[in-house]
């Protein structure tokens, strides 16, 4: 039953004596125009709404509005005019129970949520004058990439855009465009370890590499060459092999290493905790080329935790590995030194519980937490 309420001899409202039902049972193109509708404001003209069904569409239009005005979700306010009433105004009853139905976020509920969410981000964390700038509805989607961000940094990761969209989403092409466009513009991503382009792997080394049709002296270059994953997935045997393998994980300190380095060693830049692709070029070149390693990491919980990540391909391929520059000495001798965080101290608790955890990692992390004390190997290396 419909409620009429005369306002004037030229004005009046009729609504629904019912409570509002029926939204579930909506069909595809009806919801679409009433989500239109809803997003208006609620209170409409009914010119306005009509045009948004568009031309063509005007029966559309009519015909939801009559299912409104049965099913208790408007009041219409309507016009006498050529001898009859037409519709002129249209209210929208419950508004938030009809925005949360139809899948409509409310403004204040959106801002309200991304204040809670900015609340839990740390004070120090990356981009946070970005995340302020954007409306709430976008800063609450991009939370997730700031955090991941200041994650990524701490544990020392480097990799293409999608492995750090597989890091943030768990799917290599989770991050949209728009959101690659707008961190690019906020920050220098490759500063961060994030590549857009093929990674390359550094490497020095007495060892020739054998491809099909060429050979590629890696000694050749003066002090490091630059290889991409398919260059190095393409080689099918190497003449000569180092004495030892020495990883080198800080940029600056690798580039010394390998300018330094003895005729007989092979040196390896490890970028951080190591992405898929740089695990399985190295073994790949270990294959080809197998020695011992010598890794030498920051002295510090993450640095530990990627020697072992490093030397877990060592191990799977049956050679012998060691920490390098990875000891109490090293660090008490460094020029500076930092305290330990909250991160530090679970990631030393988690390490202690690995399995054949190497004796001189032990006593350096016992040491680290004992101490309150961690460092970077750019002091040694």
């Amino acid at each position: 039953m419909l409620r009429v309420v005369i306002q004037s001899k030229t004005r009046r409202q009729r609504d629904s004596e019912q409570a509002p039902r029926g939204l579930d049972n909506l069909p595809d193109d009806w919801r679409h125009l009433l989500k239109r509708w809803v997003k208006r404001g609620g209170d409409s003209r009914w010119e306005t709404l009509k045009g948004d069904a568009g031309v063509g569409q005007q029966n559309l239009a009519q015909a939801l509005l009559d299912w409104l005005l049965d099913n208790g979700w408007i009041v219409l306010t309507e016009k006498f005019e050529r001898a009859d009433w037409w519709p002129y105004r249209v209210q929208f009853v419950e508004p938030v129970q009809l925005r949360a139905a139809l899948g409509i976020v409310d403004a204040d509920a959106v801002a309200a949520q991304w204040q809670n969410v900015r609340s839990t981000l740390p004070p120090d964390a990356p981009l946070l004058d970005a995340l302020d700038s954007l409306p709430p509805k976008a800063a609450l989607a991009r939370a997730d990439l700031v955090a991941a961000l200041a994650r990524w940094q701490l544990e020392q990761r480097s990799g293409t855009q999608r492995d750090f969209a597989l890091f943030v989403r768990h799917a290599t092409k989770a991050i949209t465009p728009a959101e690659w466009a707008w961190l690019g513009n906020a920050t220098d991503l490759a500063e961060w370890g994030i590549e857009r382009h093929t990674p390359l792997l550094l490497i020095a080394a007495p060892v020739e590499l054998q491809f099909p049709h060429a050979v590629l002296n890696l000694a050749a270059c003066v002090d490091f060459c630059a290889l991409t994953p398919a260059t190095l997935a393409a080689a099918t045997a190497a003449r000569g092999a180092p004495e030892r393998w020495h990883l080198v994980e800080n940029r600056t300190s690798f580039e010394r290493v390998a300018r330094s380095r003895e005729a007989d060693a092979g040196v390896i830049w490890l970028p951080g905790f190591p992405p898929g692709w740089w695990r399985k070029a190295v073994a790949h070149v270990l294959a080809l080329a197998p020695a011992p390693a010598a890794i030498a990491c920051d002295p510090d919980p993450a640095g530990v935790a990627i020697a072992l990540q490093a030397g877990a391909l060592w191990q799977a391929a049956g050679l012998d590995w060691q920490p390098w520059h990875m000891d109490i000495a090293t660090l008490q001798n460094l020029p500076s030194h930092g305290a330990l965080n909250a991160w530090d101290s679970a990631r030393i608790a988690q390490l202690r519980q690995a399995p054949n955890l190497p004796a001189p990692f032990a006593t350096l992390l016992d040491y680290m937490q004992q101490h309150n004390i961690k460092g970077e190997q750019e002091g040694v290396l």
